[in-house]
């Protein structure tokens, strides 16, 4: 968090609200972002750094939104956040499971929409990848035994397919190739850092920065929580 100084004072007087909302200011900062964050400048919501934790300022929308604008490059990821990538090994069980129970008992404070979500993402990454290859091993499969020219009755369909799955079973185990690698990785370091989890990230930058505003963010906003949802 950051070594800044916050004097509701000045953000009060900024807003041209009266001193006595100064208690609920400091009681309640994330709720008072909520309401203002598009009213104040970057210098003075900085300074809300000090009083709240990437964590806890994910529940705004607008910040949120600012997060999902920003871009990594592979090169750039890997090298500040080196203990994420699995190139060269997989996440045990163990500790995705530790991830996954500290998600859903700590994260957000009982936020359950994206306790519910985050949980996925850290505890269940090595399930979504297999089964991602089991469909894609099963739609080539089908294309491959699939003939435009001959015509087969439903009881030879039955045992065509039959001997299709006997003979190309899917391969769950089928090693990623380099370029599924990074997607998914740096799949996993944006949604860390969207949920405020990413380690050593410079969230003011993007947090306090009005340039990343999209114009249709709530639109975005949903389609993203929307699409993790639908794996619930």
């Amino acid at each position: 968090m950051a070594s800044v100084n916050f004097n509701p004072a000045h953000i009060l007087s900024y807003l041209e609200l009266p001193l006595d909302n100064a208690p609920a200011l400091q009681a309640n900062p994330v709720q008072f972002l909520r309401e203002h964050i598009k009213s104040l400048p970057p210098q003075l919501l900085v300074k809300f750094s000090a009083v709240t934790t990437p964590k806890q300022r994910t529940v705004i929308p607008t910040i949120r939104n600012r997060r999902l604008q920003h871009q990594f490059t592979f090169q750039s990821a890997r090298s500040e956040y080196p203990a994420l990538w699995e190139g060269r090994g997989r996440m045990g069980l163990t500790e995705g499971e530790e991830e996954k129970e500290w998600a859903q008992t700590g994260f957000l404070e009982g936020s359950s929409k994206h306790v519910g979500n985050l949980g996925k993402l850290l505890g269940e990454y090595e399930e979504e990848r297999k089964a991602e290859h089991a469909r894609v091993a099963r739609r080539q499969a089908a294309d491959d035994a699939f003939v435009p020219e001959e015509e087969e009755d439903d009881d030879d369909d039955d045992d065509s397919e039959t001997d299709m799955n006997v003979a190309n079973p899917a391969n769950d185990d089928a090693p990623e190739t380099e370029e599924e690698q990074r997607a998914r990785f740096l799949q996993k370091v944006k949604e860390l850092f969207i949920y405020g989890m990413l380690q050593d990230a410079d969230y003011d930058a993007v947090d306090w920065n009005d340039e990343l505003d999209a114009e249709d963010d709530q639109e975005e906003q949903d389609r993203w929580f929307d699409d993790e949802s639908e794996g619930e």
